[in-house]
């Protein structure tokens, strides 16, 4: 009974074909989309040999993000949230298809290839906040958890996989067959969604444009359970995200052979994939507020230890121990925000929570990159590790209401989304 309660709960898969379908095509979908990062950034790497235009990548995806995320949560809270994620998705394929020409055919300059990368991320802006509210509708509240740790397991394990196939193809076919094959895999994304219901939000006064997302960030203002959990991990991936460093840390460890150049994003990807294993160790614990701070600060203590230790091998260990602890703290985060959210209000909270989550670490491997430019890729990691501990016990300190906060009942069993409104 002990290790039944410790081990993935995959209830969720049972109890929803929405879901399941669902949850396979992105699962798909994300295994392409690893290997374009990858790609990406060996490409530019490859073309200027700097790790501030590895680090402007993270900038060509944060800023439409962060300038667009907000707005776009305001249209989905007002349309049908499922033909808005079909249309955002079918952008995305297109812009891969895009970088695939260039890696086979072109010589663009690396501002021209940051630009492809910005325009497609345009779209993530629209259809990352759109899938987030799918969940607590398909899903009871006791089971949300759940659900968030198995689109956690299916994003690391393409992490994992991924990037090291990834950098198989750019030591073969190259640049191109690597953006190729995530064009072809938005296919299972878009067949997934097409098997949902229609997913409008149902409130027809949301506000549209700037009062709109006004409205949001007032909700986000006077709520400090979603408004700590946010700012946490916020702290956490703008002052300590290593992706930037990690082609100089390649070359530095590893000759700068691209086929290890992946190893760094899997190491991280297998510590996620254990965590996600064993989710039922933390998803079924009563105070998520509390886990989620523990496991930000872990992560900033394993790359405190990936930056000092001397031997390649044990640096990929605690890159392992990252990604355990980022697992924990993504699947907690994700679960406080979607229970303590109202529907009608759910696409605006989905995209500052994408925001967080996805721009946070682009700014952050920015960051890093400019540090270590200025001094060494171990002072960045090291200093950035601190401050992440640092800056997640300041806010957990501050916010009470976060660390008491309690999980749902099992016995709760109607859809987040119907509860919420």
């Amino acid at each position: 009974m002990g290790m039944r309660h410790a081990l993935l709960d995959v209830a969720p898969l049972r109890s929803s074909p929405a879901f399941r379908r669902l949850w396979a095509g992105q699962a798909l979908s994300g295994f392409g989309s690893q290997m374009s990062l990858v790609a990406v950034m060996y490409q530019v790497w490859q073309m200027t040999g700097s790790t501030v235009w590895t680090g402007a990548v993270g900038l060509a995806q944060a800023l439409p993000l962060t300038v667009l995320g907000l707005f776009a949560g305001t249209l989905i809270d007002r349309v049908d949230r499922r033909r808005f994620y079909l249309a955002a998705t079918s952008g995305q394929a297109a812009c891969a298809l895009l970088l695939a020409l260039q890696g086979f055919f072109g010589h663009l300059p690396p501002a021209a290839v940051l630009l492809l990368v910005a325009v497609q991320f345009c779209f993530v802006a629209g259809s990352g906040p759109a899938s987030r509210t799918f969940v607590p509708r398909l899903l009871p509240a006791h089971q949300l958890s759940a659900g968030l740790a198995l689109n956690r397991i299916s994003f690391q394990s393409a992490m994992l996989l991924g990037p090291a196939m990834g950098g198989l193809i750019l030591g073969g076919p190259g640049v191109g067959a690597c953006y190729l094959v995530d064009a072809l895999t938005f296919a299972a994304a878009i067949y997934g969604a097409l098997g949902l219901p229609s997913m409008r939000a149902g409130d027809e006064a949301t506000r549209p444009g700037l009062n709109g997302v006004l409205d949001g960030l007032a909700f986000l203002a006077r709520t400090p359970v979603i408004r700590g959990a946010l700012l946490s991990d916020l702290a956490t991936t703008v002052l300590s995200m290593p992706i930037s460093l990690f082609p100089l840390i390649n070359e530095e460890r590893f000759g700068g052979n691209p086929r290890t150049l992946g190893l760094f994003l899997s190491a991280i990807a297998v510590g996620g994939v254990a965590a996600s294993v064993f989710s039922g160790t933390f998803t079924r614990l009563p105070r998520p507020g509390l886990v989620m701070l523990g496991g930000s600060a872990s992560w900033g203590a394993a790359l405190v230890l990936f930056g000092l230790s001397p031997q390649a091998w044990a640096g990929l260990g605690c890159l392992v121990l990252a990604g355990a602890a980022d697992t924990v703290s993504v699947v907690s985060r994700g679960a406080i925000v979607q229970l303590n959210t109202p529907n009608e209000l759910l696409g605006r909270v989905a995209a500052a929570e994408q925001i967080v989550g996805q721009a946070g670490p682009d700014l952050g491997s920015m960051a890093g990159g400019l540090v270590a430019a200025a001094t060494t890729g171990v002072t960045a990691l090291v200093g950035g590790g601190l401050l992440c501990i640092g800056a997640v016990t300041s806010i957990g300190a501050a916010t009470p209401g976060l660390r008491r906060l309690a999980a749902p009942p099992p016995h709760v069993a109607e859809p987040v989304g119907q509860q919420a409104a």
